[in-house]
């Protein structure tokens, strides 16, 4: 069966040029099914989940649709979380190319003055969370009494973050003759109800059935690991992997927190979001992100919603999600726009229910996977390593080393000296200081452990009101006395110390190399031993 184009969905010639410059060929099932009902002024509900096109599927009818309007507000798009809206307004600008309607952002978080100017200006699309549009309304500043497009976007995440009661008052502000489009990934009680109040009696459900949209491109994998390998684990993984870009899942902010310390302390580029982040802080680590200055990003499942970023390769459950749904929106941030994606999951004995769970739900099968041996690594780093070689040898810039290289052959033999060079090389490509060919549950490099004689726990007098962070402080142990990133394990900052997991060997060295120094050139850092309750 030929797949429709977007040139036989009658869209205005614009909006159709736009989708052109986007590379755009096929519309995804939602699109070409929604958009000729949306054409036709109908209310519909669109039922598919994250990261099938669901933006394009109202944008481009909408924006078709559109007449210029004297300023005057035609369509409220209403998002869960600032970054969707972001996300769906950076969208829409885009189809919106030639076109030109004027469209403004407004969200909690943003400075009322640069949302008030634009508005008093006038614009054509609104694009915003519940609360920061009830708030507009209330004060007068925005009018919705001319708006024709009303679009609820994950209207399910809406309502299970408490929104109903801002959407209703919203609606009531809103022209009974407004066509409105409803799009979640579930179809819960209070969607049906929501939709029976509020759409009109022919308004159509339009379903795409999930095992086309979750899973067709995505690879999944599970682990099978105890919680305290769980970060060895991880940056094996990683080092064979070697993914060009890929979000981590955690449960908690402090998950995040924690896990993202641990990595940025192994010399990982990467940086977390959570709900507890201030709105500059995350919006700023999501254009990292997506321009590839963060190769990694964690995240709980609130503060990935709206992350639409085109070349993420794998997503990586670190922690399970507490549902098949979370399951499905995580895993949708990879594979995207009919990409192939890698889907990763780490489950410890105890978990392996809901890999069952998850598996039943989403009619498909994660298969298990060993944790990567040394073997594995030393093979998925040879090839960049041997291209490294080479590539020097081709450019004959080395003249300077021949001599010491014949004295350290004559000495030691050929073999002997390329490979300790080699063994140089990976060392400083590998995060971790593996120990073991396989991961074990005794892993002696597991600082998590407090029962472990070997490791200690330093108490540092500085902390997050003193503005440092994971990267100061590694470098000031590095600078101050030789402590290698890999030689550290976990490190906690709370806002006035900080604590930092140590071998026991290195502790007299610290205090006495470290202690008393200043760190970024301002403050001098008291340490001592914690002694653990």
């Amino acid at each position: 069966m030929n797949k429709i184009k977007f040139e036989e969905l009658n869209l205005n010639p614009d909006v159709l040029q736009a989708i052109n410059d986007l590379k755009f060929e096929n519309p995804s099932d939602i699109q070409a099914k929604s958009i000729p009902v949306s054409l036709e002024g109908q209310d519909f509900i669109g039922q598919a989940q994250t990261g099938t096109g669901k933006t394009l599927a109202f944008g481009a009818p909408l924006l078709s649709r559109m007449e210029p309007s004297n300023g005057k507000v035609q369509a409220i798009i209403l998002a869960p979380t600032r970054e969707l809206a972001i996300q769906v307004s950076e969208e829409l600008g885009r189809l919106n190319k030639y076109t030109k309607f004027k469209i403004l952002p407004i969200f909690g978080g943003q400075s009322i003055d640069k949302q008030l100017a634009p508005l008093r200006k006038g614009v054509d699309i609104v694009v915003g969370t519940p609360g920061r549009v009830l708030y507009h309304i209330n004060r007068k500043t925005l009018r919705l009494e001319n708006a024709n497009f009303l679009v609820l976007d994950e209207a399910d995440e809406m309502l299970n973050m408490g929104f109903i009661e801002d959407i209703e008052a919203i609606i009531h502000n809103l022209p009974e003759t407004r066509q409105t489009m409803l799009f979640s990934a579930t179809m819960p009680r209070q969607i049906k109800n929501l939709a029976k109040n509020y759409m009109k009696p022919d308004a159509q459900h339009i379903a795409i059935a999930k095992k086309s949209l979750t899973v067709s491109k995505i690879e999944q994998y599970y682990f099978e690991v105890s919680p305290k390998n769980k970060l060895e684990a991880l940056c094996r993984i990683l080092d064979v992997d070697a993914p060009k870009s890929a979000i981590l899942f955690c449960k908690t902010k402090k998950g995040v927190d924690e896990l993202v310390g641990s990595m940025q302390s192994k010399g990982y580029i990467v940086e977390g979001m959570h709900g507890d982040m201030k709105q500059i802080q995350r919006l700023n680590t999501l254009n990292k992100f997506k321009s590839g200055k963060l190769n990694y990003l964690v995240a709980t499942d609130v503060a990935a919603r709206g992350i639409d970023v085109e070349d993420v390769t794998h997503v990586i459950n670190y922690d399970l999600p507490q549902d098949s749904e979370s399951y499905v929106h995580r895993i949708g941030r990879t594979g995207r726009a009919n990409r192939e994606g890698t889907a990763y999951s780490f489950a410890c004995r105890k978990e392996m229910s809901m890999i069952r769970q998850i598996e039943n739900t989403t009619k498909s099968k994660m298969l298990r996977k060993q944790i990567p041996t040394l073997a594995d690594i030393y093979a998925s780093k040879s090839e960049a390593i041997i291209d490294s070689i080479k590539e020097t040898l081709e450019a004959n810039s080395y003249e300077q080393f021949i001599q010491i290289s014949k004295d350290l052959i004559t000495e030691y033999g050929a073999e002997d000296v390329s490979a300790s060079l080699i063994k140089l090389i990976f060392d400083k490509e590998s995060n971790f200081d593996y120990t073991e060919d396989t991961l074990q549950n005794n892993t002696v490099n597991n600082t998590n452990n407090a029962n472990n004689d070997d490791i200690s726990r330093l108490f540092l007098s500085v902390g997050r009101l003193d503005k440092v962070n994971t990267l100061d402080l590694v470098k000031f142990l590095d600078t101050t006395a030789g402590v290698k990133s890999k030689e550290l394990g976990r490190i906690d900052i709370l806002d006035k110390f900080t604590f930092i997991d140590v071998p026991s060997q290195l502790v007299d060295i610290i205090i006495e190399k470290s202690s008393g120094k200043k760190i970024n050139n301002k403050r001098k850092v008291r340490i001592e031993v914690s002694h653990r309750r």
